[in-house]
Parts: structure tokens; sequence; C-alpha cells
């Protein structure tokens, strides 16, 4: 179990601490970055199958219709989660996206009730209406639908359910998923670099080995993070998972300068106290009194 809390803390301070390293991307469009990321991904992930001489499991995956549809849904979702929080990152929107990923835990629920038949218990249910209401006040004192972190919360809700149902291995899923979209990122970096003012030109040598490490950045954490899953409660993992979110508020707040208001305080107090009640009624169960058998 101790192993199991280190590679879940691992897995989400990594996750936690990304807006640090896209940053030093940030005059290069999202897309681009994207596209590399897909590419590395891929390459370490290949890397990976050889050494595990696990090709023929992904090679089976074209010839099982099922799970290939899966794959490809679960593509697509991670492919906008990923396209939307390096955009979000670049363009001082760190504290909306870790709002996304506060809400998410709640939204994993709603997805389990609407699409996997799950009960929700009455604490569940106020933490829901509790993560509405900040979202809402949010809403209404701006005036602008907090769009990113709905999208965030929702694509990676989405992304979750597929992954239940696929039922393959992290990095089995990743090498699936990277090569679903890996031809439109070769495609689109092609076209990018006809052009002689193409961004890349201007990298440094270490900017170039960092986006080329961005594979390791995508990989390493679900690695650790299907670790941590396969020797702990989903309970513990959920729990562990508010250290990235926090961070990231954290990264947003203090070092980018992102405005965080009083509105913003009482909205985010609403999203913890819906987190707190949603852990609590996650983990206390009503304990039943055995029966006494007639003599």
């Amino acid at each position: 179990m101790n192993l199991g809390v280190l590679y879940a803390v691992l897995a989400y301070v990594t996750w936690g601490m990304l807006p640090l390293y896209w940053k030093l991307f940030d005059f290069m469009p999202a897309l681009d970055i994207m596209a590399y990321r897909i590419i590395w991904s891929f390459v370490l992930v290949a890397f990976v199958l050889a050494a595990l001489r696990r090709w023929k499991d992904l090679k089976s995956l074209v010839f099982d219709f099922k799970t290939l549809r899966l794959v490809v849904f679960s593509s697509m979702l991670i492919s906008i989660n990923w396209l939307l929080y390096i955009w979000a990152v670049n363009n001082g929107h760190v504290i909306q996206a870790s709002l996304g990923y506060y809400i998410n835990p709640l939204l994993n629920v709603l997805v389990g009730v609407m699409f996997l038949k799950e009960k929700m218990n009455a604490g569940q249910w106020v933490s829901i209406g509790l993560a509405f209401a900040g979202v809402l006040l949010l809403t209404v004192s701006y005036g602008t639908f907090p769009w990113i972190a709905v999208i965030l919360a929702l694509s990676f809700a989405l992304y979750g359910l597929m992954k239940k149902k696929m039922n393959i291995d992290a990095i089995l899923g990743l090498a699936g998923e990277t090569a679903v979209v890996l031809p439109a990122a070769l495609t689109y970096l092609l076209y990018v670099y006809s052009g002689s003012q193409h961004v890349a030109y201007s990298l440094t040598p270490l900017l170039s080995c960092l986006l080329i490490l961005s594979g390791a950045a995508t990989a390493l954490p679900l690695y650790w993070f299907a670790q941590a899953a396969s020797r702990l409660s989903l309970i513990t993992v959920g729990i562990i998972q508010y250290v990235s979110p926090t961070i990231s508020l954290l990264l947003g707040v203090v070092l980018f300068k992102e405005v965080f208001t009083m509105i913003h305080a009482i909205s985010f107090t609403f999203i913890w106290g819906a987190l707190v009640i949603f852990t609590w009624s996650s983990i206390h169960k009503p304990r039943i009194r055995p029966q006494k058998q007639a003599i």
C-alpha cells in the first residue's frame, strides 16, 4: 500500500506541475505542442512495447472491433483534453483549468450514474449540488460560462468511462490512443514545416530536448497512476487526486499572478466543500447489524 501511495503522489504531483512545463513553450501554438506530444508519446510507448515484446497485443486491437471503437473514442476525448489544457495554461487560464480537475471527480459520479447505472447516496447528491452552485456563481458573476473547466472535467470523465469499458492496461491503451491520432499529428507538422517561418526552427537545443521529453511527461504519470490504481482503493486514489489541481491553483495564483477575486474564493469554497462531503460520503458506509437467529 505504501508503494501505491508513492506511485499516486508521483502521478498527481507531476500532473499538478505540468503548467510549469507547458509554460516553457508558450510562444508556440497549442496545436504544435499537441502534435509533438502525440508523436513523442507514441515513440516512447513503442519502445516500451518493443522491450516488453507486446507488439502483438497492439496489433490484436485492430481485429477487436469493440475495443478498437472504444480506443478511437478515448483518443478523441484525451486529445481534446490535452489540447485545451495546453491552450489554457499558455493563455492565462491555469486557475480555471484547476477548477476543471476539482470538478472532475464529481462528474465521474454523474457519468457512473448515467452510463453504468451506479447508485448515489444523499451526501454525493449534496456534493453535486454544491459544485453546481460554485460553477453557477462564477457564471452569473462574470457573465461568462467557465467552459474551459467544464470541458476539461467532462472530457476526462468520459475518457475514464471509455477506459473502464475497454479494460486494457495503461501502456497498451496509450499506445492505441496515440496511434489513432498519430497520422493527423504527422500531417499537421508536415504542413506547418512547409512554411519557412515555423517557430520550431528557432528552438534552442535545450528546448528541443525538453519538447522531446513531452512523451515521457505524458506516459510516466499514466504508468504511475496505473500502478497506484492496482494497489490502492479507488477512494484512496480519489483523495490523492486533489493534490494535482491544488498545485495548479497555487501556481496560477502565486507564480503566474492570475486574477483570483473574492468571487473565485467563494466559488472554490463551494467546490472544496463539495469535495469534502463527497469524500466523506464515499468513505462512510452504514453498518448493517447482523440479525439474531431464532433459537
